[in-house]
Formats: C-alpha cells, sequence, structure tokens
C-alpha cells in the first residue's frame, strides 16, 4: 500500500495588536473548516550511474469539524471528502492511478480508497498543537480492507497490516501532528524563534519564527532538520535532510489560509531482493495546503 501524504490544519488565537502573541488553538463547538491539498514527491534513486524516479502525487480534501472543547483540549471529526493518487514510475510508467470518488470494481486500490470517504475519525488536540489521541483509526483500516474484497484471511491480514501503517491510530496521531504541533507555550513577540520537534517515521527537529502578526494575518515561518527511517520486509530506508514550512493564518479563526512545505532528504536505501544492496536515494517534496471555505 503506498504512502498517502498526510492532510492537516494549524490554529492561533489573538489579533497581533499588543507585543505578544500567544499561539494557540481557539475554536468553537461546530465550527467546520475545508482544506485542499496538493502534493508531490519526487524518489530518485541511482545505481551503477543508472537513475530511476518515482513521482507520486495526491490531491486531496479534508473536512474538520470542531465537535467539543473538553478540559482545554478539542475533539475534531476529521473526514476525507475526495482523494486523488497518482504513482509514476521512469521505468515501468503508470503505477497507481485512483480517484477515490471514481470506483472502479475491477481495481482493488480503487475499492480501498473509495471507502476511506465520509468516515470521521476523531482526534484530541491540545491547545499546543499535540495530538493526544486519535479514535477510529483501526475501524477506518478494517472498513478499507474489507472494501478490497479479499476472501482469504491470510490475504486481509496482510493488507490490515500495510494499511495499519499509514491509516492506523498511532501512524495518524503522529502524520496529523507533524503538521500541527508548531506552537510556542509561552507568548511570542514577531521576530521570536521556539523550538519543539516530534517523533515516528519522520522525525524532525523544528525552529519556528512569527515573521509578521496584523489584524488580517499571521505569519510563521519553520525549518526543521529531519531525519526519515522506513523498515518494511522487502525494503528499507533511512534518509535525512531539512524541510521548510510557511503558514499564513487568519487570526480571527486561527485557521491557516495558506500553507507551504518543501524538503529535501537524502541516504540510502536497500531491497532484499538485491541482497540489501545501499542505494543511494533522494527524495523531494512540495505540499501545499488551502482553505476553501470559512468557518460555519
Amino acid at each position: 500500500m503506498k504512502y498517502v501524504a498526510p492532510l492537516f490544519f494549524l490554529f492561533f488565537s489573538g489579533y497581533g495588536l499588543s507585543a505578544q502573541t500567544v499561539l494557540e488553538y481557539s475554536l468553537n463547538k461546530d465550527e467546520t473548516f475545508t482544506v485542499k491539498q496538493n502534493a508531490e514527491q519526487v524518489i530518485t534513486q541511482e545505481l551503477d550511474g543508472a537513475a530511476h524516479e518515482i513521482v507520486n502525487t495526491v490531491q486531496g480534501t479534508l473536512e474538520f469539524k470542531v465537535l467539543a472543547e473538553r478540559d482545554g483540549t478539542y475533539e475534531i471529526a476529521m473526514t476525507f471528502k475526495d482523494l486523488n493518487l497518482k504513482m509514476i514510475s521512469s521505468i515501468q510508467g503508470e503505477l497507481m492511478n485512483v480517484r477515490a470518488k471514481e470506483i472502479n470494481e475491477d481495481d482493488i486500490q480503487s475499492k480501498v480508497f473509495a471507502s476511506l470517504l465520509n468516515r470521521p475519525v476523531q482526534l484530541v488536540l491540545a491547545k499546543t498543537g499535540a495530538i493526544l489521541e486519535v479514535k477510529g483509526g483501526d475501524g477506518l483500516v478494517s472498513i478499507m480492507a474489507d472494501a478490497s474484497g479479499l476472501k482469504d484471511d491470510f490475504s486481509l491480514n496482510i493488507m490490515k497490516k500495510s494499511l495499519q501503517k499509514e491509516f492506523g491510530s498511532e501512524a495518524l496521531s503522529q502524520s496529523y501532528e507533524q503538521m500541527t504541533f508548531i506552537y510556542s507555550e509561552n507568548p511570542v513577540e514577531v521576530g521570536d524563534s521556539w523550538t519543539n520537534s516530534y517523533s515516528g517515521k519522520l522525525e524532525a527537529e523544528n525552529t519556528w519564527v512569527l515573521e509578521a502578526s496584523t489584524l488580517d494575518e499571521l505569519i510563521i515561518n519553520g525549518m526543521a532538520d529531519v531525519s526519515l527511517d522506513v523498515t518494511e520486509p522487502a525494503t528499507s530506508m533511512q534518509l535525512s535532510g531539512t524541510q521548510r514550512t510557511r503558514i499564513i493564518a487568519d487570526p480571527i479563526s486561527g485557521f491557516i489560509k495558506k500553507m507551504t512545505v518543501e524538503g529535501r532528504s537524502e541516504g540510502i536505501s536497500t531491497m532484499t531482493q538485491m541482497d540489501n544492496q545501499e542505494i543511494p536515494t533522494i527524495i523531494k517534496s512540495t505540499i501545499s495546503y488551502e482553505r476553501v471555505n470559512s468557518a460555519l
């Protein structure tokens, strides 16, 4: 099962009228936001002077609805409303082309990703941006696996284990926290910087700077040292690099207007079928998020 780039959102509070700004989530019950994502990931591997390039593209639409505020945290329902995936290899040609809203009954991948739509998972979010819990991810994995139409238990269990790594509750928590945990625990002024980190397959040590705070927008820039460690039965990948993030947020709702994440990492990958020979690997990625509606 291929990766789905994860999607998420950022909130801040404060209008930027004072010298210091509190960066934290400030949401109201029943507020709903919709975000569109466009992502491109280019993986380049070189072996004996020959290069193999894989281009992954993701287009998605997600809805976030605030369910409640409890004990200083927010419960938020996140729902995929649309998802399009494409994977092209410079050697093998098109490996995947799935439009989740257009179900192809003869394509297992099509049926699996179509089942992802309109099935909310629940996030428990701290005001700092830390994701404390994801509820419903494991159930979502079962729904997706069942939608494949596979009947024998062995094949079904293999698919569940693969999906669990990307859509299980723990995996979703790690993925979305990479996009939410950017806040300083203390008030900051324009020009101030602060640091935080997150872990998972992608680990990052982040430095954030509040570039501007006005009546119309908040601007935060981020730089991170990142490392990627993926180990699968047939392949593994160990990479390190940097990631740059730029966020423009609406100071009234705190929700992003636009967000762009650019990254570059390099290292090695290995495959068991090649006797674990080390293959130089570079990954370049660009992900953009744009809010397409106002809070309801």
